[in-house]
């Protein structure tokens, strides 16, 4: 999948998921929702029990926060 066809599903531009791709922009948890699912829709085609959580695509830094 292209970066714009991602895009395009998730409602951002080809730039924001460039951004995502080289750490330098942050998804919002609502981006990052969509965006699992889109991968979960295309690798696991409805098998839900294979399905992957956010924290599996994105890497969250809970030091970040501190």
């Amino acid at each position: 999948m292209s970066q714009q066809e991602l895009g395009d599903k998730v409602g951002v531009t080809r730039q924001t998921i460039n951004a995502l791709e080289n750490g330098r922009y942050n998804p919002s948890l609502f981006l990052a929702y969509d965006i699992t699912q889109v991968f979960n829709k295309m690798m696991f085609k409805g098998d839900r029990e294979k399905y992957f959580v956010m924290e599996e695509i994105f890497l969250f830094d809970d030091d970040y926060y501190r």
